[in-house]
């Protein structure tokens, strides 16, 4: 192996690192709470190679923001949603993000952290978040036209709508986990109470598209 191809290599190993270290350093931190120091300290490099490879901590943010949208896109394809019948195919969607949400509580962390400075980080990548969400709205809308072609649906369902309250359904119950223990006096987190809000998630979207005599 040339020297050029080992730098390049090392470079590459390097970088990834940094990534890492910095997603897991914004998801449990926060933008605000993050710094730099523990980024370079947890991917054992220096921070003059970080705002090499990156910029600076906003850019670097930024980038793991992208990163983080995309990861559960690109995970949302694997489901293959076209090949199933429209009532399944929403069924599994719906399902799919409360266990992914479930499963990745570092995505919401990120998504809670980057609302809170008003989404300014995702600026950057304002075309190709625009572009890689238009893909989940057209996957649902694709499953909305089916299922109203197949009799099964109801007409007039909004399809940016419907993606924005599948996300709501899940993620509200999530983030105020401590709260609502409180308040309604149960564990949201009970393997039980988990089982039972995922059951109702699906009920609400199918009850909101389905036909009367569905």
């Amino acid at each position: 192996m040339t020297k050029a191809k080992i730098q390049t290599r090392n470079a590459d190993a390097t970088k990834r690192r940094i990534f890492n270290a910095a997603y897991k350093e914004f998801a449990q931190n926060g933008f605000a709470g993050a710094r730099v120091d523990q980024i370079a300290k947890k991917a054992k490099a220096n921070k003059r190679m970080i705002y090499q490879y990156f910029g600076n901590k906003e850019a670097l943010f930024s980038r793991v923001l992208m990163v983080a949208y995309n990861d559960i896109r690109e995970e949302e394809k694997k489901l293959e949603l076209d090949h199933l019948k429209p009532e399944k195919a929403l069924s599994k969607l719906v399902e799919f993000t409360w266990d992914y949400y479930l499963s990745h509580p570092e995505f919401m962390a990120l998504v809670n952290s980057a609302n809170l400075h008003k989404a300014r980080h995702l600026s950057d990548f304002s075309i190709d978040m625009t572009q890689l969400h238009s893909g989940h709205v057209t996957l649902v809308k694709n499953i909305l036209d089916r299922g109203v072609a197949s009799g099964v649906f109801r007409k007039g369902v909004d399809a940016v709508q419907l993606c924005i309250t599948i996300a709501a359904v899940g993620y509200y119950y999530l983030t105020n986990r401590y709260s609502g223990s409180i308040l309604f006096g149960m564990d949201f987190m009970e393997e039980k109470a988990l089982k039972t809000r995922g059951k109702f998630n699906k009920e609400v979207i199918l009850r909101l598209v389905k036909t009367e005599k569905n």
